[in-house]
């Protein structure tokens, strides 16, 4: 039977990074998203804020593919805002898809997991839950809920052998990077004077899925040195 993982936010950035480095370890991924995911053995589009379209989507994975033994919730949403232009609208968008996107497919995947006494599930968090900067407060805000969540989970979980963690990547080189931090200004003041790369936030990802049995509520954060 093919080990079955469900990655969220799939079709780009750190996402398809993620599915590319579990497909190294053979396992069999489904890819959910608003557009296409390519390289996936399954893409459903999907908008992980929408809880029921969330379990319909991993119902039917489950029965193409089979049980879903590792979640990674990498589905992002960024923009960059001062705190007194963030309307209800957008706070409310920033949480859903982030927080919400990770709760959505927690309570999908999460049963069949503790009835099998095995699973992990990643969280793909941020360098800014841990070190905010100005006029990404929403961000920052979503991001850190994010691994308030993971330690409550894993902490809860970790006894019934499901494994709950987080990545936080500092400033990655994705779509979703704004320009102030493609400046050499900006890499000049990071320790390792450049940004990272998704195929690295991946391997961070798959060594929590693949090997860190021991990893419970953890927070793993490659991020150039932005946060030390």
């Amino acid at each position: 039977m093919p080990r079955v993982a469900v990655v969220t936010g799939a079709a780009s950035g750190i996402g398809a990074a993620i599915v590319a480095a579990l497909h190294e370890s053979g396992w069999t991924v489904a890819g959910l998203d608003l557009q296409p995911s390519p390289g996936v053995d399954l893409g459903l589009a999907c908008d992980v804020s929408d809880a029921d379209a969330v379990a319909a989507a991993v119902g039917r994975i489950a029965a193409e593919l089979g049980p879903v033994e590792t979640l990674v919730s990498a589905a992002g949403h960024y923009e960059y805002c001062p705190v007194a232009n963030i309307t209800d609208e957008r706070w409310n968008r920033m949480l859903s898809v982030h927080l919400g996107g990770l709760v959505n497919t927690v309570r999908a995947v999460l049963p069949g997991m503790l009835d099998r006494g095995d699973g992990a599930v990643v969280a793909i968090a941020s360098e800014l839950a841990i070190g905010g900067t100005d006029s990404e407060a929403h961000y920052s805000a979503a991001k850190g809920a994010m691994l308030g969540f993971v330690r409550s989970l894993g902490a809860e979980v970790a006894d019934a052998g499901v494994r709950v963690n987080a990545v936080a990547p500092g400033p990655t080189d994705t779509p979703l990077l704004p320009a102030p931090q493609r400046t050499p200004e900006y890499l000049a003041a990071l320790p390792a004077r450049r940004l990272g790369r998704p195929d690295e936030i991946a391997q961070a990802v798959r060594f929590l899925v693949d090997e860190g049995g021991f990893c419970c509520g953890e927070v793993l954060s490659p991020n150039m040195g932005a946060v030390i």
